[in-house]
């Protein structure tokens, strides 16, 4: 039987080093991807007590809408969380520092933990908080393989690695093989994941992005487009046939590493991305619902 879910043993363990920890830990300093902020919330903030503050760093800011990051940044305040939208890749953290810094008790250093899901910038992170490479940084899920403690000036900070639910909806878990906080090709073909995509894309009227990218309009079946990415990126077999599989896997590629422009793909109060099938017919459905419109 196919799987369905990636979810190697390495985060089984991390799970549970993660929850003996959960006792000594001051703040939570959890990393979504801004692009969707509620499909990549991490599923280990249950481990911890409900009083601990958290704050929320939505990564991968410069991929993502920047009005739609600006409803999200207000929705989660409204939730009580600290709200830090960041391009990590450019740093910007010492003001970050000071604000974290300001929670540290008396006659100890602050201890802080950080969570999220695979390939989310947790690694990249750390390094702009210690000033040093100290966590390994990589683009492939699943890099950081242990809970590890990092020193820094004034707070201990404990990395875990990206770690997914493996009891959440299947289509949840393909949604974010998209984005690359999942092995994709673990649980479906690239040709597979490509033809569903395509036509999420489109369905949240993005496609604007990939034809501009690669001038392959929206025209006729996911499968028919796919062809049509095979000849753009010339993942061609013997006799021109279109290899759908290496042209799905670049496809995603390019969409995970922001090729297509600035995309989000949910707003606070949508239903959940992995129902998107179920919700496409509603199509007046504003993006930034009413209540939470930047003025």
């Amino acid at each position: 039987m196919p799987r369905t879910v990636w979810y190697p043993g390495h985060m089984a363990k991390g799970k549970r080093q993660l929850a003996t920890l959960a006792s000594d830990i001051d703040l939570i300093i959890e990393v979504r991807d801004a692009r969707a902020p509620m499909l990549t919330s991490s599923p280990t903030l249950s481990l911890f007590a409900p009083k601990i503050e958290t704050a929320v760093v939505l990564s991968k800011s410069d991929l993502a809408d920047a009005h739609i990051t600006k409803v999200w940044t207000q929705y989660l305040k409204d939730m009580g969380f600290s709200v830090y939208a960041l391009d990590l890749r450019k740093g910007g953290m010492s003001q970050i520092t000071r604000q974290l810094l300001a929670k540290k008790p008396k006659f100890r250093d602050l201890r802080m933990a950080v969570v999220g899901i695979p390939n989310v910038g947790k690694s990249m992170l750390i390094n702009q908080l210690v000033g040093r490479k100290a966590a390994s940084v990589g683009g492939i899920p699943g890099i950081t393989k242990g809970v590890s403690w990092f020193s820094g000036q004034g707070f201990l900070l404990v990395d875990s690695p990206g770690i997914l639910d493996p009891h959440a909806d299947a289509r949840a878990h393909r949604l974010i093989s998209w984005i690359g906080s999942s092995r994709g090709q673990i649980i479906g073909s690239f040709e597979e994941h490509a033809k569903e995509c395509i036509e999420f894309i489109a369905s949240k009227k993005l496609w604007h992005g990939v034809e501009t990218a690669l001038g392959v309009k929206y025209e006729g079946t996911p499968d028919e487009i796919l062809h049509s990415v095979a000849k753009r990126l010339g993942k061609l077999k013997s006799g021109g046939i279109a290899d759908l599989e290496a042209a799905g896997r670049a496809f995603l590629d390019a969409l995970a590493n922001g090729k297509y422009g600035r995309m989000t793909f949910e707003a606070p109060g949508d239903a959940p991305l992995w129902l998107w099938k179920s919700c496409r017919d509603d199509a007046d459905k504003t993006l930034a619902p009413q209540s939470y419109q930047i003025k």
